[in-house]
Order: C-alpha cells, then sequence, then structure tokens
C-alpha cells in the first residue's frame, strides 16, 4: 500500500530526524539516492526501514530489490510525500534511515583527523570525502562542529562515513585516542611550519579548525607544531574544506 498521508508515522520520524536532537535522541539518521545507498548496503548497513517511489531506472530498481532484501520494511510512497521528506531539490526517489554508524577504532590509530569547530556542514562532509580518499583511519568531531549526521555533511561526505571510523568526542576523549602520536599538526595559515616540509610518516594527525573562530585553545594545547600553506596573490587563506584537502594528500605521501 503506498502511503500518501504527512500524518503516517514513518513519514513523521524521517521528518523529525532533520533535526540534531532528534537524530541523536533515536541515533539514526536519513540518507538519500542511489549512491549513497549502494554505498551502506555494499557496507553492510541494515537500514531501519527506506521508503521510495516508482521507479524506472535500472539501476534504482536493482538497488531497491537489495534494500528490500535487508530492510523488509521497504515501502512506497506517493511523489508528493517524497517531495516533503526529502532534502535535496530534485529527489532521486528513494531514501533510507540507517542507526549511526559506529566502525571499530583502531587501537592506535596511524592518520588521524580532528576537526575543531568547523561548523559549515558542506565543508566538514567535503572534508570527510578527502580524508577517505587520503587514507585517514579515525576521524574525530570535537566540540562544536557540525554533526556528521546533518544531511548536507552526509551527502558531501559521498559514503565516507561508511567507510571510516569517526566519532563525536571531548577533548579529553581526543587526547586518550592519540597520546600515542608524536606529531600533532595544528593548520595555521600563520604557522611557522611549511606544510611541505613537515614531517607526515605515521602516526601523525592533523587538527583543522573553523575558518570563522580559527582553532579553539584545546586545539592549539594539543598541537606540537602548527603547518601552513603558503600564500600568493595576496590570498590570506584557504576555506577548510580546500586547506585540509591539500594537508591531507600531502600527508598520504608518508
Amino acid at each position: 500500500m503506498m502511503i500518501t498521508s504527512l500524518s503516517n508515522s514513518k513519514i513523521k520520524h524521517v521528518r523529525a530526524l532533520a533535526r540534531r536532537k532528534e537524530r541523536h535522541a533515536a541515533r539514526q539518521f536519513v540518507i538519500e539516492g542511489v549512491r549513497l545507498i549502494e554505498e551502506a548496503i555494499d557496507a553492510g548497513v541494515v537500514p531501519a526501514f527506506a521508503l521510495f517511489t516508482a521507479q524506472t531506472d535500472p539501476r534504482a530498481r536493482a538497488l531497491l530489490e537489495r534494500v528490500r532484501a535487508s530492510a523488509p520494511d521497504t515501502l512506497e510512497v506517493s511523489d508528493a510525500v517524497m517531495h516533503e521528506i526529502a532534502s535535496t531539490e530534485t529527489p532521486q526517489g528513494i531514501l533510507a534511515v540507517l542507526p549511526f554508524i559506529e566502525r571499530a577504532l583502531p587501537a592506535q590509530p596511524q592518520f588521524v583527523l580532528i576537526l575543531d569547530s568547523v561548523r559549515d556542514p558542506g565543508n566538514v562532509g567535503t572534508i570527510l570525502r578527502s580524508a577517505r580518499a587520503a587514507g585517514v583511519d579515525a576521524i574525530f568531531f570535537a566540540p562544536n562542529t557540525a554533526d556528521p549526521y546533518n544531511d548536507k555533511v552526509v551527502r558531501a561526505g559521498v559514503g565516507a562515513h561508511f567507510a571510516v571510523p569517526l566519532r563525536v568526542a571531548s577533548w579529553q576523549m581526543i587526547a586518550d585516542a592519540i597520546r600515542h602520536i608524536p606529531r600533532v599538526y595544528l593548520a595555521d595559515a600563520r604557522g611557522d611550519l611549511t606544510f611541505t616540509r613537515a614531517e607526515w610518516a605515521r602516526p601523525v594527525a592533523l587538527i583543522v579548525g573553523g575558518e570563522a573562530e580559527g582553532a579553539s585553545d584545546a586545539a592549539q594545547n594539543s598541537a606540537t607544531a602548527r603547518v601552513a600553506i603558503p600564500m600568493r596573490g595576496g590570498a590570506e587563506s584557504l576555506n577548510a574544506a580546500m586547506a585540509a584537502t591539500v594537508l591531507l594528500f600531502q600527508a598520504a605521501q608518508g
């Protein structure tokens, strides 16, 4: 039976998960679109439930069968309902509600990324995507950083949530996790160590702070050095996602 009412309990739940408080209370989040849901299913994540509209695309139909196999509670909704619950302007007609991803952290991670007060969800998601590609094996969300399960973070991360262990953590938790790491670099446009001269051999950690407020006192106290990307043409700095990507791929070279 097709769901056509916004008063349906599952529809209400999906809409509630747009709020951080509700996501963390339920420990669930929403993903949309064929590619992201494929990534989740490939990673062995079992949706709590999924919603879809009539599909004509062969790839989407094949995915729908895979989703049904792992989540029997897969229900059809009207186009109007999907339009109301989707966060994208042009919904692909399939979304899933997933449990928070709890990939085990390495006992002693070798390549760590720490996000410190990076508030823009698009930047955070882009950084996650770069971190995955660079081979980061643990990501920590320090206080005042955007929620990793924000829909914009999830979309921009393009599946990083299913590939790299991540945690929302206090600075004490982060300190405990990186106590074995001798080099903890803080990205800082005014840093005195050029990033190409830094020693990126494992184990190593990189802290990326927010653009507006800069690094917190805790981040500055945790760093062993500050690395800078030299600027030309009068530029003062790159945005957080661009700077993180440059540094992560430099670090990826070891």
